[in-house]
């Protein structure tokens, strides 16, 4: 082998090393991006949807039987859009569990005590000396506890593990909007004889 042709060789295998370092060099703030970019299209999903769940959940629940545990239950996994136990399709902070539905009366506190059952509720309404218990509106909204305040909202929870605690795209210390629906009670599940 002539002396150009071996100097040609060397300079083809320099040339891969240099272009595996500068692949890595774009890869890694390409990815950052790409991983951002994802978390940040799930981030608008999850504010878009929460407010369906809600609207949904008050939907079902002012026509559900609210003293039946099983059929609370089967409203709050299908406002998540489920038939069984789980995370909302794409957002695992989001659960059936975290659906507060709450009974409040004409002042807008929660209705105590409850009435027995949704013809007692009707017979509630219509004594002047039970209006607190009688329930006019239903409430729904996403909660770690047990109201709608702004203290009990979800945090949003990045897919991307390192996205977590970096500081160019910190997700973690966003709240998810807890998207209060009120809505005036109807049948509450009764059903005339």
């Amino acid at each position: 082998m002539d002396r150009p042709a071996r100097h040609r060789c060397h300079a083809t295998h320099r040339q891969r090393g240099a272009a595996a370092v500068e692949l890595a060099l774009i890869a890694i703030p390409f990815f950052f991006l790409l991983f951002a970019l994802i978390e940040f299209g799930r981030l608008l999903y999850l504010w878009n949807t929460v407010q369906e769940v809600t609207r949904n959940a008050a939907r079902l629940a002012v026509v559900a039987n609210f003293t039946d545990a099983a059929t609370i239950t089967a409203v709050r996994r299908s406002a998540v859009m489920r038939t069984t136990a789980g995370p909302l399709p794409g957002a695992p902070e989001v659960t059936d569990a975290n659906v507060v539905i709450r009974y409040l009366n004409a002042a807008g506190n929660p209705a105590a005590p409850l009435p027995l059952d949704p013809g007692d509720n009707i017979a509630a309404c219509l004594d002047a000396t039970r209006t607190s218990s009688c329930i006019r509106f239903v409430e729904a909204c996403l909660s770690t506890g047990t109201g709608c305040g702004a203290n009990e909202r979800l945090s949003f929870v990045p897919l991307s593990s390192f996205l977590s605690g970096s500081g160019l795209a910190d997700f973690t210390s966003l709240r998810i909007p807890s998207s209060t629906v009120r809505m005036p009670s109807e049948s509450l599940g009764f059903t005339p004889f």
